[in-house]
This record gives C-alpha cells, structure tokens and sequence, in this order.
C-alpha cells in the first residue's frame, strides 16, 4: 500500500509533466481515498472504464486520456457529470498523463509501442523531444510485411496506404502513437520511408501518395494501450501494490 501523496509524488517525478505544454492537466485530476493498494489502468477513462474499475474495487484510475481537456466547455453536466460522479461516489482518484506518456524514453507510447511490435533499436528523434521514435528496418522488410507484423502484434489490421513514389523495400520507420497523422510531413523531413501512426484525415492520404512515404494508420487506441500499462507495472514493482488493465476497445 502507497499514499496517495507519494504515489503522485513519484509519477510526477518520472513523468516530469512541467516539461510538457499540454493540452489538460498532467498528474492528479480526481483526488479519491488517501491510501492506494490497487490501480486500475486504461486508455481513456471511459465510463466503461470507471465501471470496471469500481467493480475490481480500484483505489484509483490511471489512464492516458483524462479530463479538462483544452477548449472544452467548463462546466460539469452530461456525460463528464455522470462519470465524475461515479469516481467521487466510490471515493477513487482519477490520474492522467498525456504527452510525458507518450514521449516518456521507458514506457512512453512510442517506445512500448516499438517493442509490441518487436523493432526493438528504435531511438526517439532529438528535436522532437521524444513526441517522434525512429527506427531501420530489416533488409527487405516490404510495406505488405511490415502491416502483416503490424496486424499480428496489435490484433487488429491497420489501414495502409501505399505510396506510388515510395520504395518497395523499406528502410525507415518513423513513428508517432495517437492522432499524430498531420506529422507525415516531419517524418519525410526525418527519412522516413513508412510513417506509423495512429489516425488518419482526408489530407493525409494525398500527401502519403505526393510526399512518398507510405502510411500505416494502426488505431489511436490501439497505438497507445501499451505506455499505461508499463508504468503501472513499474509503479506495481515500485510499491508492491496490484494492477489491472481494462481495455475499453475503440475501433478508432
């Protein structure tokens, strides 16, 4: 069992939010009980989510994608209403970390999300400050092969699309978890030959085909289960004190 305070403490000192112009708030959003024996983990807290989590008796969340977001209108009816106040009934902390998790060197998004796919030399790109991970690829590797690798180790097939002026034996993937895909122009600037991503937008598949770098669209769910789940081992580990993922599955 951990305090809440420290569990907090020391979150915020791996995950170094203040280094981070995000887009919420970083850290404790919910504050819950004040002692920590069991961590509930997804991608989104979802209302699923928050029931599953009240059912595995959680002391606290912690996902990825919380609440506040910027631009959002300020006020707690609907939908936030209904799922803040299952947290507040049931006394649980809710804990988000957006951009530190994905940029994050050990168990950010990108790099666990290299590892799943078992491209394990990947290195994040120094200007990007962690946001965007590059990786060589293995003599031969071909665009069908890569989203084959890519289906497998995700459960779920990718949307692919291929360039007409891109190579056919591919040597450098650059990656960025999430709804990343209007970064295709950096990773051509970065020498990518295939650019992985999370989402896709009408534009993106008129630049993949001009600029010649083939897109992978991998679901910005999908791309990003895995970054939660390794720092709530490490965190596991850390306190001796239990874990459970619950997976919300969102085609997007």
């Amino acid at each position: 069992m951990v305090s809440l305070h420290t569990l907090i403490e020391t979150l915020d000192d791996w995950m170094q939010p203040e280094l981070f112009n995000d887009y919420a708030p970083n850290g404790l959003q919910v504050e819950g009980r004040t002692k920590i024996q069991r961590i509930a983990v997804g991608v989104t807290a979802s209302a699923q989510v928050i029931e599953e989590a009240i059912q595995w008796e959680a002391d606290a969340l912690l996902v990825h994608h919380g609440y506040f977001w910027r631009g959002e209108a300020n006020i707690l009816i609907g939908m936030k209403a209904r799922r803040l106040k299952r947290l507040f009934e049931n006394d649980m902390s809710l804990i988000a970390y957006h951009l530190p998790l994905d940029c994050h060197p050990e168990f950010g998004n990108n790099k666990t999300l290299l590892d799943q796919i078992g491209l394990q030399d990947g290195q994040p790109i120094a200007s990007e400050n962690g946001l965007m991970w590059s990786v060589e690829l293995e003599p031969k590797t071909s665009l069908a092969g890569l989203s084959n690798l890519i289906a497998t180790r995700l459960d779920r097939p990718p949307l692919i699309v291929p360039s007409p002026l891109g190579l056919s034996e591919l040597r450098r993937l650059v990656i960025c978890t999430g709804g990343a895909q209007d970064y295709l122009l950096k990773a051509h600037a970065f020498g990518a030959d295939v650019y992985l991503s999370g989402e896709i937008s009408e534009r993106t598949t008129h630049e993949a085909r001009e600029m010649g770098v083939h897109y992978i669209a991998a679901g910005h769910h999908a791309t990003e289960r895995y970054g939660v789940q390794a720092l709530a081992r490490k965190l596991q580990l850390q306190f001796n004190i239990q874990m459970k993922f619950f997976d919300d599955y969102n085609p997007a």
